[in-house]
């Protein structure tokens, strides 16, 4: 059941990576254009800012996908000597505090949210925006990154409490042991 639930949150992930992929190539995009259009003497102007947002957002959006994968940057020194229910048990607390982590960063992102839907905020450039554009997509990217995340901790809490160690590190694992373990 563990391994289903995984394996479906990989396959959503891949879709809103692919969508995220997508929004930055339409931004680079509309950068080069920009840049070519500022040659022959104009402008879109706000470029820095659309780019800006871009990231903000395929940040807050790719984490998800990045957890899945095995791609976020572990520190493995004692868990790369330890024996199977070791690893798992670090992999698990290494969820756990990831997941703390990130669910209070999406706690702490709604007060932003909530004081520039409350206030009509606007960015302060040119272009004016309206920041609950941008802040709302920002907001759910770091919710559904702390529903993932906590998901795939409970996941991996359940094999371990199974006692099937080496199941948790096809998720959770470290990267570079999945190369050598494949």
């Amino acid at each position: 059941m563990e391994l289903k639930l995984i394996e479906n949150l990989r396959a959503i992930n891949k879709g809103v990576a692919l969508m995220v992929g997508f929004g930055l190539l339409l931004c680079a995009a509309f950068v080069l254009i920009d840049i070519v259009s500022r040659q022959i003497g104009t402008s879109f102007g706000g470029t820095e800012e659309i780019a800006g947002y871009t990231m903000a957002l395929a940040t807050s959006w790719g984490m998800s996908f990045t957890l899945l994968e095995l791609g976020h940057v572990r520190i493995d020194l004692l868990r790369s000597r330890a024996g199977s229910f070791k690893r798992a048990l670090f992999d698990v607390f290494a969820m756990i505090v990831m997941s703390g982590v990130v669910i209070t960063i999406a706690i702490k992102a709604w007060p932003v949210l909530e004081r520039s839907i409350t206030n009509g905020s606007r960015a302060n450039t040119p272009l004016e925006t309206p920041l609950v554009w941008v802040q709302a997509p920002w907001f759910a990217g770091w919710v559904w990154f702390a529903l993932m995340s906590s998901l795939t901790t409970i996941a991996a809490l359940s094999l371990l409490l199974k006692k099937r160690h080496a199941e948790t590190e096809k998720f959770v694992g470290a990267f570079a042991e999945q190369e050598t373990l494949q």
